[in-house]
């Protein structure tokens, strides 16, 4: 699949999973279900740093603005693979930075998340998201582009989990249609898997 970046945007290396993770982290550090499991702003930035480090930057597609964005990607076919050792790192991570029971939450979520991932071929966003400074300039926007426009060429579905209902209009501005939801915890927040149809060209 063929994914046309603007002169602005460029995919990232192995090397830049600290530039992803960092801006990664900065994104999500507020978000309802990354706050629930992991407790404390950093428990959010040690969780995103081994994920982009292990998982994400050298299995997927992950593209960087500059410093501004940054969004990681699992194509058809690729599952997230997460080793002893990045168990190990993302379990260090969290036993120095999260709060209690982080582990036990996290795992239960990924569980979660299998039950509902859907089983047709499909683009798997696993994170978009921006620094603070950058909010409201259209990065979110500009960074969600190329890959959405590669699946309508290639007639290829998108699918997330929305993890914040803050942000469910971004997303269905963008095509993607909930069709799920579920709390991730006895006490947790909602999460809400959505559905991105390619769209026929205009």
């Amino acid at each position: 699949m063929k994914i046309q970046l603007p002169s602005h945007m460029r995919r990232a290396g192995r090397g830049d999973w600290r530039d992803v993770g960092e801006i990664t982290a900065e994104a999500f550090r507020d978000d309802p279900v990354n706050r629930y499991l992991f407790g404390t702003a950093e428990g959010v930035r040690a969780a995103m740093m081994a994920l982009a480090h292990h998982v994400y930057v050298p299995v997927g597609e992950s593209f960087l603005i500059e410093d501004k964005g940054a969004t990681m990607w699992l194509p058809p076919g690729s599952a997230p693979t997460f080793g002893l050792w990045p168990q190990i790192v993302f379990a260090i991570g969290q036993l120095r930075h999260g709060s209690k029971g982080a582990m036990k939450r996290a795992l239960h979520l990924a569980d979660l998340m299998e039950q509902h991932h859907p089983a047709e071929p499909h683009m798997y966003l696993f994170s978009i998201g921006t620094t603070a400074a950058a909010r409201g300039k259209g990065v979110g926007k500009a960074l969600m582009r190329p890959m959405l426009e590669a699946c309508d060429r290639a007639g290829l579905p998108a699918y997330l989990e929305n993890s914040n209902p803050a942000n469910h209009g971004f997303y269905a501005a963008h095509g993607f249609e909930k069709i799920n939801e579920f709390a991730v915890g006895p006490d947790g927040p909602p999460m809400a898997p959505m559905w991105r149809a390619p769209q026929p060209a205009s």
